[in-house]
């Protein structure tokens, strides 16, 4: 008489499997800073300053804050500074204000931007994230600037040195 291979060792095994997979694919929320949370790139605090602020959470669960989404987008685009990103946030600025923005986290790679406005971030020219293009193109109208979806900005555009206002198209 020929008896069967139990299976439940391999069923367990491949539950384990599954729950590990799971575990490292499972969502990351935004966080709100707190009231002395520093830039990554410059140490300045970030509700010091206006404009829409970022973060970025990396595969190995390290998570930084930046001041503002030009200096997001200069870690996101230049190669000397990429680094696997699990995701990456920003504050959707249709849904809080931008002299004192809290709260409104959305996924940065689907936000739509708003380049060259007369509204300046932390270090001067910076993007304006929106959740929604409507919205993107009511705060052009009052303040100015051109849209781009995130897979528009370029490395140039996200320059340091002079931010979102280096967008040679405007």
């Amino acid at each position: 008489m020929i008896t069967a291979t139990p299976r439940r060792p391999l069923l367990a095994l491949a539950a384990l499997v599954l729950a590990a997979c799971s575990q490292s694919t499972a969502p990351v929320s935004a966080v709100e800073p707190n009231a002395d949370t520093a830039c990554a790139l410059d140490g300045m605090t970030l509700r010091d300053y206006p404009g829409p602020k970022a973060q970025i959470v990396y595969e190995d669960g390290r998570r930084d804050f930046f001041c503002d989404t030009t200096e997001m987008f200069s870690m996101l685009l230049k190669p000397e500074t990429r680094r696997r990103v699990k995701v990456a946030y920003t504050q959707d600025m249709a849904q809080t204000d931008w002299r004192h923005p809290q709260g409104a986290w959305i996924d940065a790679r689907g936000a739509v931007y708003v380049a060259g406005s007369r509204l300046m971030g932390s270090m001067g020219p910076t993007f304006a994230a929106f959740a929604a293009r409507p919205a993107a193109e009511a705060f052009v109208k009052e303040h100015g600037g051109r849209i781009h979806a995130f897979s528009e900005v370029t490395p140039e555009m996200a320059d340091l040195r002079g931010g979102a206002g280096t967008d040679e198209h405007m």
